[in-house]
């Protein structure tokens, strides 16, 4: 069986486009018009006065204001024809084919235009002059009036089609820079979803950790404890799924959390709260706080003496600055200090860049008492407005 040669589509079958017409953007050529028209007929009565002529101001104004108006509404059809003429760059076998359809289009097109042309500014300047009383309007020999005015239309129909063209190339561009910037505000709101969504559970299975650690030896203390970490996911779900809330609930949330680790560490575990006044209502990503406490409390579980977990919150330098710093054995292993403790401040690195940019950042170091202490930034100018993400 011989093989059916893939027939290209012939370029006169492409749909027929017509242009979308604004009213916005019709007044700003009809302005243009005017303006246009003011400046010819006020170039020509001051050629004409030059020359001597006593012809009346009025008569060269008319003239030029009803070319230019007469134009106005034939530009659709330059606009279609720039619509509809394939670009002549086209490649292969279709490039003589696109030539003769680019030429031909807009050598029609010009031809109509122009006498359209002709016909409206004639028409228009015969009714003006009988209606002003002027008697008749004398257009002049048609053999050469006809070729002088083709001849001006071709030069304002490639000045046409240029500012056309122009115009619809950086509407495009804008467009897209619109609909990428669009995808890119999706695309951040997905990821940050989805590290939402790992920062929850990777909590969660923590508490879960904790409480089956004492549901063998206190069923009263573990009932309480399942009591709280319900009563914990409820309201962190009435508070919605964005990727940010007020540091205030960020602080509940922690307590919370805490009050879960305090039935693992008992008495081992001091917590110190070091919050500057009127901070509360400032947006926060979720489970900051809570995430970088849970990281303490990681890799200090082993610890037999005492851990103290102090939590500060302040601005300064127009950013509000959270920190966690406990005084267990430190950074014992160098890459927790350049990438990070698992997961969790990995994915909180990512939330914060995907927020705020490099304004916002997360920083991992020791404390002065030898321990961890890890602080992120968020910028205040931004973080006052921001809403969170869907």
């Amino acid at each position: 069986m011989e093989a059916t040669p893939t027939r290209q589509p012939a370029l006169e079958s492409r749909p027929w486009r017509w242009p979308v017409l604004r009213a916005r953007e019709a007044l700003a050529l009809l302005g243009f018009g005017v303006a246009v028209g003011l400046w010819l007929g006020s170039t020509v009565w001051l050629t004409m006065r030059a020359d001597g002529s006593t012809v009346p101001w009025t008569r060269p104004f008319l003239w030029e204001l009803t070319g230019a108006l007469a134009a106005f509404p034939l530009l659709p059809m330059v606009q279609t024809a720039i619509l509809n003429a394939p670009s002549p760059r086209a490649s292969g076998r279709s490039r003589g084919a696109a030539w003769g359809r680019f030429l031909g289009i807009h050598l029609g097109t010009w031809l109509l235009y122009t006498s359209l042309h002709i016909l409206l500014m004639v028409g228009s300047r015969n009714l003006l002059y009988a209606l002003l009383g002027w008697g008749s309007y004398d257009y002049g020999h048609l053999g050469f009036r006809v070729p002088m005015e083709a001849q001006k239309d071709l030069i304002v129909y490639v000045l046409a089609y240029a500012g056309l063209t122009v115009y619809a190339a950086w509407k495009e561009r804008q467009e897209n820079a619109l609909r990428e910037a669009r995808l890119e505000g999706q695309l951040k709101a997905a990821q940050l979803r989805t590290l939402m969504g790992q920062l929850n559970p990777h909590f969660l299975f923590n508490a879960l950790n904790t409480i089956s650690s004492v549901m063998y030896e206190d069923l009263a203390k573990t009932d309480r404890l399942l009591s709280d970490l319900g009563l914990l996911l409820r309201e962190s779900l009435e508070r919605g799924t964005g990727p940010t809330w007020p540091l205030a609930d960020e602080r509940k949330h922690t307590e919370r959390f805490l009050a879960l680790m305090q039935a693992r560490f008992g008495e081992r575990l001091r917590v110190r709260w070091e919050l500057e006044p009127g901070l509360e209502p400032l947006p926060v990503p979720r489970f900051a706080l809570q995430l970088l406490v849970e990281n303490a409390l990681k890799h200090n579980q082993e610890q037999l003496t005492g851990l103290e977990v102090r939590l500060r919150a302040w601005s300064e330098g127009g950013a509000l600055l959270l920190e966690v710093e406990d005084t267990g054995r430190g950074l014992a292993r160098p890459s927790l200090a350049t990438h990070g403790a698992g997961l969790g401040l990995t994915g909180l690195r990512q939330a914060l860049e995907l927020l705020h940019g490099p304004e916002g950042h997360l920083e991992l170091g020791a404390g002065p008492e030898g321990g961890a202490r890890v602080r992120i930034r968020v910028p205040v100018t931004r973080a006052r407005s921001e809403e969170a993400l869907p």
